[in-house]
C-alpha cells in the first residue's frame, strides 16, 4: 500500500490526551444548506478532523467546507467532481485541507484509515486487512460492515436527494461509527440515524 499520512497519533500526543472523534461525510453535491447544517454539528461535536469521501461537485462546495471547519480536512475525488484542477487550487489555498486524489491513506489517532469514493474499491481495501477503518460514498446509502478487524462504512449523503441527509462520526478509541441524520427542516437539530 501507499504512504500513510499521520496526524494526531497516540504516540506523538502524550499521556492523557483526548482521543479523536472524526466527522465523515460524502456526496454533498453542492447542497450548501445541508453542508452548513453538517458543519454546524461537526464544530459543535468537537471533531478532530473531517474526512470527505468525494462528490463536492463544484469547487465552491470545497471552499465552503474549508471556510466552515478549521481542523484538518482530508478529501478524495468522486465521480461528479467535474473540475479537479480548480478543486486542487481551492484546496491549495487552505493549509488545513488535503485533497488526496482517488485514495487517501491516513493514520489518525493510531488508526489506519482509508478513503475512496467507490464502495466496490472500499470493500476490497477493507478486505486487505491493512486498515482499521475504510470509508466510502457514491451510492448515497448509509451502512457499516465489519470485515475482519476493519470497519467499512458509508456515511450516506449530505445532499439528501435519495434519502435523508446524513453524515457520520467515527470514534477512534472505540472504533465505533455512528450515522447522524441532519433533519434539515428543523433548524440544525439532529438525531442518530
Amino acid at each position: 500500500m501507499g504512504r500513510f499520512v499521520g496526524i494526531a497519533s497516540r504516540a506523538n500526543r502524550g499521556q492523557g490526551a483526548i482521543l479523536m472523534r472524526l466527522a465523515v461525510m460524502s456526496d454533498s453535491h453542492d447542497r450548501l444548506d445541508h453542508l452548513e447544517l453538517a458543519l454546524d454539528q461537526v464544530r459543535a461535536g468537537g471533531a478532530g478532523a473531517l474526512l470527505f469521501c468525494g462528490d463536492f461537485c463544484a469547487p465552491f462546495s470545497l471552499a465552503a467546507m474549508a471556510g466552515g471547519f478549521e481542523g484538518p480536512i482530508h478529501a478524495v475525488f468522486g465521480n461528479n467532481d467535474g473540475d479537479p484542477f480548480l478543486l486542487s487550487r481551492v484546496a491549495a489555498g487552505h493549509p488545513h485541507v488535503t485533497l488526496h486524489g482517488q485514495l487517501a491513506e491516513l493514520e489518525l489517532d493510531g488508526c489506519r484509515v482509508a478513503l475512496n469514493h467507490y464502495p466496490e474499491i472500499a470493500r476490497r481495501l477493507a478486505e486487505s486487512g491493512a486498515y482499521d477503518a475504510v470509508f466510502s460514498g457514491h451510492d448515497h446509502r448509509i451502512y457499516q460492515h465489519c470485515i475482519g478487524h476493519c470497519l467499512w462504512a458509508n456515511p450516506g449523503e449530505v445532499m439528501g436527494r435519495f434519502g435523508r441527509p446524513t453524515f457520520g462520526w467515527f470514534d477512534t478509541e472505540q472504533r465505533r461509527f455512528e450515522h447522524v441524520d441532519l433533519n434539515p427542516g428543523r433548524t440544525g437539530e439532529i438525531a442518530p440515524a
